[in-house]
């Protein structure tokens, strides 16, 4: 039985007719008619034989025939390519693929090849050339050991091909607009039920039963319809059974839900009207039961659907006919339970109410309900396997609100209730759905919970939020009792979100969902992965839908009040639940015009509809993944379980392949002028070559798909393709036929270095031996070569005699060789070297894999053996041969040695230093475990003994002069000097060798290895020190190994020599500031005979540490050695760029020093000479420069004349300013303001003349910029002479000069009169010429007319209002500094303001009798004061108003007061005021008010008081007053006085305070209360320093 016959029979029933397996694989003869079914063949009908006893015959076609007929094959024209053509336009690899792309990289992908090692990169040995390299790099081999990242068909074309998206959980590639490509086959195959169809829905049966409004589909299939009748069908769409006339259910109105009982004997209908009949298949004249509904009217409590409320659902719970669930249209749901009847007395219902609330007799009384509605409703049906649910009688509901599911025996109980999820969209449409799938028994024991049956599940949606929830038994508790009730847990497994709300759902098997959103669209859902499978669309079925929650729901869309509610739908949706079925995997759709139920393409479809399309590729890609289990299994009817799904797809893989590959090349044999394209053959061989690796049959692949290929002389295009599986290690095995093919189109073509890759990564062990070899030597495949015989032969030593043979120098016999081909050979020889670091480093060549141990041992044995034997590999002594010096004596011994040595002695020994880190060579001691007593021969035994010590020796023995060049002892020494320090352990060498090395190091051939060999010499002096270095030192210095020479001074603290040394080294100028730093700086612990040394070398060799860096220099020198500044300075004359930036980094550094590092002040001479500098390479920066210097820095006389040359009269003023020649100093600026004024008068003379007149405006506006900023450097200086000047003066003497308008005036005076002038003057007389110029420009021709309106030229009217402006800065700048503030005690006196401006009237009348020419510059400016003197005059009264506003109110709150808690004071008891207070106080208020009744009437009365005399308190003596202190709230002070003057208080009273707490004592008793000792100073204690004592 297969997986999907597993599936079809976990439905909520199994009857014993439906046996038959729908979905399943495929017959043995259906199997070969599918293969059959190619385009060549005939169309074929499915084969008779194989309908089942429940078949559905519609139109005498079987219930499981294919529903597309195959397409005709043409022969002749351009029509004739067919199903390859079809091919072609459809993409057959992964990029094509609308399957999602697989991001999780492979496992061999993501390891390194050789672990421990890192990535390798491919690239060839050493060159046979003597040309020199560097020392320590690895030798790699060129095969690369990662496998290629070529990109495999991991998927079928068509496994993921979805007509739209409706779904969030996959994506669709995005083709353009021609749209995804669509699967050749039907997601679901669809037949119309149409004998069925005829009956319900033509317009007699509508006339005669009434339209269907509901379908429900058993063993049966029954309608409901309009007319309140059911109708009953078999599964041979004949009407068995009309249920309903003639009874009281046509009386009762639409069938509005209908339901067939767990035994398909008993119909269940529930009506418009409130009432549910059910009637018995076998006798259906009348109702087997009638549940009546409920008249609310005159049984307001009965339990019972409510009278005119339509049944929207019914259900039967569990196996038995007379219990029913149901719920209606106002969101009230029941459970019903029917009583036998006997003989007369009629069956009685007991009817619960499981959900909802009966309606409120008064409505308004009570807070209005929200409306509710059970958008969706199912009882559990039952399972083949028991489960605790099937006995309680579960129904689970939807409402708008809520999931409740409520168990009904054995009494009605709520089980589970889940809210709306919170990830409903607001504001979508209102939908909703829910199915239950029973437990089932499982054909393998669930590994997970070793459970033998499934669970039971439910799927529930809201809007387009689904949810598949998961019901598990809770073992019973030990102290509970037998009768204790079972306990169900529902949990919420899986979630999935649609792109829109879903309406209806219903399990098609126990692991496969069919999802139906409200655009019609049907969706094919995996259960476990929620992964989408199919998807197609369901619109022109026309699926019947009706408006039945709207007007219950209406006010849920419509009344947004509340929260809860305003998170609600937008719409209410149509409900389709009663038009979409599910039984045992197959959809039973109600439309409006038909009825159709569908099945699910199964595999074996979906491959038939590829064949007959003639996507025959395709096919065979969907059939890999199939059986690899990529593609969707469930879905498709495939077992889950790997063994199962093998047994199934593989026979027929096969199949297609050998059609595919007969129909694709016998179509070129019949056809000649129609030969199959390149890119097909291509992608036929993938798909083969991929298949055959899943099925594991490669004897198919070569013996059967490459014989096609051969045959027809295009086995290139297959090898190729078979190239990127021999890297990936997916083939490793192949016959010596397709290799011998491999090699010659692989060297034909120019390949050899793919073809030794993929030679490398086949077995060795299959081939054959000298078929390989032979091709190996013949096209120089030493790689492939060197691989073979390794791994197949264990031989390591024998092909090296052949390389070694290659690379012997050319003799008179060889001079004929062609080039080419000995460049060939060369580079053959040259990958001994990165074999021999592969083998020595426990890896295969080439591809990076790693030895076993024992593998490894053996061959580094006997590798050691052939070079450090002394023989030759036939085991004799080696004779006299031609040598590649004439003058090179005898090599007898250790001639293999000496052959390499001579081919390339760097490499060798570059080799041999990555061998040397190996552990092989630390003793014998470490390899006794591995070694095998009696099968080790002598060459192997010899080798395992050789150790470092050894190799060291044999090499010092050869490698002697003048059989060896210095450019090959070289490396020796390097090797030696390198190799001692890592193992001081194994390599003991004598002093006069390691001498003679030193030596030679410091003797080096060429300066290619002068870095490597200085590098040697450090590894060697850290473990050996010569008795005689001092004698060394010479030589050291002589071959510039300056690292070495720094670290011998610095040990032996010669510093000055150190400080020599790093001068010498050019190549790092940085160390000469770090070595200055550590010997200079004061811990450096140096004696002062040392200091002076090192100061010394600083001197001798100043140039080179300024040429190093000036910056750096100028730096250094100034943190530790600041007296050699001058020194410094001296080298760099000439040079006036270095000094200035040598000057620049002592006097600014652009870094902040500390205080210990920074100088008392820098010397005079440079910072004039810093001043003079920049006058010439930063001029912009003098005035900022010269503004932080203090007085004394400089000499004026000393920059002067560089200020004057190079124009910068801000900082010439400046400084003349700091040197006290204030006058002098505005002189200079006057002057150069008559300067700038000339040099614009002399550009607007000439402007019209001016070619390049936008130059000249640039010019112009330069010049008033200019202008401006000497104008403020001016102000600036007059500024602080005024107020020095004030500072200096005494208040009485400046009130004496202020008050007279004709005085002299001062020196501060004068000087703003001189800046005052020169700049009037400049404005008076440019501004004239700026008017004179407008008007020329006013009366020449347009074009002059039309150039003044550019931006870029002359502006008369922008340049006069800048200069004005200018001017009222100037006056306003005079104005703020000579008027002095307004204070209280005294008017303003100041009128230097009036001096300064009657004083430049003056000048101007002597030198312009006709003051008319200053009209318009003075005019403006006293204009614009007038304007701003009337912006002040609005802001103050503005302010004013503000102000008396808040003054207003304070005063009302202070004239409101404090009224007293009592009329008592607090401390004494004593009345204070009101009745029996004292007569005193109303005498005191009747003279106060006589007195302002006085001076009411005498005017004169109240000035005279003005000069009575006061007491120190500020107050008239005589009169009483009340005083308020309480400015910050806290207390009022009342002083009541007699008329004599003096202080009441002689009866016990007197002054009175009254706290913002309103408590209120005299002043004598809070003094005494807060111990305060005579009355003196309670006087000087008022206001905040007064406390309440009550309070505090």
């Amino acid at each position: 039985m297969s997986a999907v016959q597993d599936e079809a029979d976990d439905g909520p029933d199994k009857l014993d007719s439906d046996n038959e397996s729908h979905g399943g694989h495929v017959s043995a003869d259906e199997g070969n008619e599918l293969i059959k079914k190619l385009p060549t063949q005939p169309s074929q009908e499915p084969d008779e034989d194989h309908e089942e006893d429940d078949r559905l015959l519609v139109n005498g076609t079987s219930f499981r025939g294919y529903g597309k007929q195959n397409q005709e094959v043409q022969e002749e024209g351009s029509e004739s390519s067919t199903g390859l053509q079809q091919a072609q336009g459809r993409p057959s690899s992964a990029d094509g693929s609308l399957s999602i792309p697989d991001d999780t990289p492979s496992v061999q992908g993501s390891l390194a090849s050789s672990p421990g090692r890192g990535a390798r990169l491919s690239s060839y040995g050493r060159s046979p050339t003597h040309s020199l390299r560097p020392f320590d790099r690895r030798f790699q081999a060129r095969v690369s050991p990662s496998p290629l990242n070529t990109s495999r068909a991991s998927s079928p074309t068509f496994l993921n091909a979805h007509s739209r998206q409706s779904s969030a959980a996959y994506t669709i590639q995005d083709l353009g607009d021609t749209g995804p490509p669509q699967a050749p086959w039907e997601v679901v195959r669809w037949t119309k039920l149409r004998k069925m169809t005829g009956q319900a829905l033509s317009e007699v049966g509508k006339r005669n039963f009434g339209r269907p409004t509901c379908i429900a589909v058993s063993a049966s299939i029954a309608l409901g319809t309009s007319k309140g009748t059911i109708l009953v069908f078999d599964y041979n769409q004949n009407l068995k059974s009309i249920i309903g006339p003639g009874t009281k259910a046509i009386e009762s109105g639409p069938v509005t839900s209908i339901s067939i009982s767990a035994d398909h004997s008993t119909i269940a209908g529930g009506h418009a009207s409130g009432s549910i009949f059910t009637w018995e298949l076998a006798r259906p004249a009348k109702p087997f039961l009638h549940i009546h509904p409920v008249d609310r009217t005159r049984t307001p409590n009965a339990d019972g659907h409510t009278l005119d409320v339509a049944i929207l659902h019914v259900g039967f719970l569990g196996i038995r006919h007379t219990a029913l669930a149901s719920a209606d249209d106002k969101g009230m749901a029941f459970s019903h339970l029917a009583t036998r009847g006997m003989g007369v007395v009629a069956r009685s219902v007991k009817t619960t109410r499981i959900l909802g609330r009966y309606p409120e007799k008064n409505a308004s009384a009570v807070k209005q309900r929200k409306p509710s509605s059970v958008l969706s409703f199912s009882p559990l049906p039952l399972g083949n396997a028991e489960h605790t649910a099937d006995s309680m009688g579960l129904v689970a509901m939807l409402t708008p609100y809520l999931l409740v599911i409520v168990s009904t025996t054995p009494i009605a109980q709520t089980q589970f209730k889940t809210p709306r999820p919170k990830e409903v969209a607001a504001h979508g449409a209102m939908t909703a759905a829910l199915a239950w799938f029973p437990s089932v028994k499982l054909k393998t024991k669930n590994e997970s919970t070793s459970e033998t049956s499934s669970r039971v599940k439910l799927v529930y949606c809201w809007s387009n939020v689904l949810t598949v929830l998961e019901v598990v038994e809770v073992e019973p508790s030990a102290s509970g009792g037998k009768e204790e009730p079972p306990i169900l847990q529902f949990r919420p497994r899986n979630r999935w979100k649609a792109e829109e709300a879903v309406v209806c759902v219903q399990w098609l098997s126990r692991s496969v969902l069919a999802v139906l959103t409200i655009t019609q669209q049907l969706v094919i859902l995996e259960d476990t992965s929620m992964i989408v499978t199919d998807s197609s669309d369901l619109i022109q079925k026309h699926i019947y839908h009706a408006d039945l929650f709207s007007q219950q729901l209406n006010q849920l869309v419509d009344q947004l009040e509340d929260e809860e509610v305003a998170a609600m739908h937008g719409v209410v949706a149509d409900a389709f639940y009663m038009s979409f079925r599910a039984y045992k995997g197959r959809l039973f759709l109600l439309g409006f015009n038909e009825i159709s139920f569908g099945t699910l393409s199964n595999w074996a479809d979906r491959l038939l509809a590829l064949m007959e399309e003639g996507s025959y590729i395709g096919a065979i890609q969907l059939a890999t993944s199939y059986y690899t289990g990529e593609a969707n299994k469930v879905a498709v009817g495939l077992p889950e379980d790997d063994a199962s799904r093998h047994k199934l797809v593989q026979e027929k893989l096969s199949e297609m392949m050998s059609a595919s590959l007969k129909y694709a090349f016998g179509q070129s044999k019949d056809a000649k002028e129609t030969r199959v394209g390149q890119q097909q053959l291509e992608e036929l061989a993938s798909a083969c070559i991929t298949a055959c690796i899943s099925i594991e049959d490669t004897d198919f692949l070569f013996q059967d798909v490459y014989t096609w290929y051969e045959e027809e002389d295009v086995e290139g295009v297959f090898l190729e393709k078979l190239e990127a599986c021999i890297v990936d290690d997916e083939i490793t095995v192949m016959s010596p036929v397709v290799i011998k093919d491999l090699v010659r189109h692989y060297t034909s073509r120019g390949l050899n270095a793919r073809l030794e890759e993929m030679i490398c990564h086949l077995d060795p062990r299959t081939m054959d031996i000298d078929q390989t070899t032979n091709l190996c030597k013949r096209n120089y495949l030493y790689d492939a070569l060197l691989y073979v015989w390794n791994q197949a032969l264990g031989d390591y030593t024998t092909i090296l005699s052949d390389l070694l043979d290659l690379a012997k120098p050319t003799d008179d016999s060889q001079a004929d060789t062609d080039p080419s081909t000995r460049a060939t050979q060369l580079a053959s020889a040259s990958k001994i070297f990165p074999y021999l670091s592969y083998i020595f480093t426990s890896r295969i060549y080439p591809t990076g894999k790693d030895m076993s141990e024992d593998s490894a041992t053996l061959a580094k044995a006997e590798l050691y053996h052939f070079f450090f034997s002394g023989e030759t590999s036939d085991g004799s002594i080696k004779a006299q041969r031609k040598t590649q010096s004439p003058n090179i004596a005898t090599k007898a011994t250790f001639p293999n040695l000496r052959r390499i040595l001579d081919f390339d002695a760097p490499s060798f020994l570059t080799m041999l230093n990555e061998a040397f880190e190996d552990n092989f060579l630390n003793g014998p001691r470490d390899r006794m475990a591995h070694e095998l007593p009696g099968k080790l021969t002598e060459e192997q035994k010899f080798g395992l003994s050789v150790n470092r010590q050894w190799v060291v020796s044999i090499l010092l023995e050869v490698m002697t002069p003048p059989s060896y060049e210095s450019g090959d002892t070289i490396y020796l020494d390097m090797f030696i000097a390198r190799s001692l320090p890592k193992f001081p352990q194994f390599v003991l060498l004598p002093g006069h060798v390691l001498h003679r090395v030193l030596v030679g190091l410091c003797q080096y051939p060429s300066d290619d290895v002068a870095h490597d060999c200085q590098l040697s010499v450090e590894y060697l002096l850290s473990m050996y020190q010569p008795p005689d270095l001092s004698s060394l030192i010479p030589l050291i210095a002589k071959a510039r190994f300056f690292r070495v020479l720094k670290s011998v001074y610095r040990a032996n603290k010669q510093y000055a020599e150190l400080l020599k040394t790093c001068f010498e080294d050019h190549e790092n100028p940085e160390a000469i500031f770090d070595c200055i730093g550590d010997c200079l700086r004061p811990s450096a612990g140096l004696t002062e005979k040392q200091i002076g040394e090192v100061r010394e070398v600083i001197v001798d060799h100043a140039y080179d540490l300024v040429a190093a860096d000036v910056a750096k220099a100028a730096s250094t020198i100034g943190l530790y050695a600041y007296d050699l500044h001058d020194t410094m300075l001296s080298t760099l004359k000439g040079d006036e760029s270095a000094q200035f930036q040598y000057l620049q980094t002592v006097l600014e550094p652009s870094t902040s020093r500390s205080e210990n590092d920074r100088p008392d002040s820098p010397q005079r001479s440079f910072v004039e000479q810093y001043v003079r500098l920049l006058c010439d390479y930063k001029p912009s920066h003098v005035s900022d420069f010269v503004e932080q210097l203090k007085v004394g820095d400089l000499r004026l006389e000393e920059v002067l004349p560089a200020l004057e040359s190079s124009g910068i009269v801000d900082a010439e003023v400046v400084l003349m300013a700091r040197e006290g020649k204030v006058k002098e100093g505005i002189d200079r600026l006057t002057r150069h303001i008559i300067t700038l004024q000339a040099a614009l008068l002399g550009l607007l003379d000439g402007v019209m003349d001016s070619p390049d007149e936008a130059n000249t405006a640039e010019t112009g506006r330069d010049l008033i910029m200019s202008v401006r900023k000497y104008a403020r450097v001016g102000v600036w200086l007059c500024q602080a002479q005024t107020k020095a000047a004030q500072q200096s003066k005494s208040n009485l003497a400046r009130a004496k000069s202020a008050n007279s308008l004709n005085d002299a005036l001062s020196v501060d005076e004068e000087l703003w009169l001189d800046l005052i002038d020169a700049v009037v003057a400049l404005v008076k007389e440019v501004t004239e010429a700026l008017e004179e110029h407008e008007q020329q420009l006013q009366s020449t021709d347009d074009d002059i007319i039309q150039r003044t309106f550019d931006p870029t030229n002359l502006d008369p009217s922008k340049m006069i209002a800048d200069l004005r402006t200018i001017v009222q800065e100037t006056f306003t700048a005079l104005l703020a500094t000579t008027s002095a503030p307004r204070t209280t005690d005294a008017r303003r006196t100041d009128v230097s303001f009036l001096k300064i401006l009657r004083a430049f009237l003056s000048r101007a009348s002597l030198s312009s009798p006709s003051l008319s020419n200053l009209r318009s510059v003075l005019g403006a400016i006293f204009s614009a004061y007038s304007y701003e003197e009337s912006l002040l005059s609005l802001a103050n009264r503005l302010l004013d108003k503000d102000l008396f506003v808040h003054v207003t109110e304070a005063d009302t709150l202070k004239r409101r007061g404090w009224r007293p808690l009592g009329q008592v004071c607090e401390g004494c008891g004593k009345r204070v005021w009101g009745p029996g207070a004292g007569g005193y106080i109303w005498d005191a208020w009747q003279r106060g008010r006589e007195e302002r009744e006085l001076a009411q009437q005498d005017p004169t009365r109240n000035a005279a008081r003005k000069f009575w005399p006061r007491d120190s308190s500020g107050n008239s003596k005589g009169k009483a007053v009340t005083k308020d202190d309480g400015k910050d709230g806290k207390m009022s002070i009342t002083e009541p006085t007699t008329e004599s003057g003096n202080e009441a208080g002689d009866d016990g009273t007197g002054p009175i305070i009254i706290f913002a707490c309103r408590h209120m004592f005299h002043r004598a008793c809070l003094d005494q209360m807060q111990g305060v000792g005579n009355e003196g100073q309670s006087a000087g204690r008022t206001g905040p320093g007064l406390d309440c004592p009550l309070c505090t």
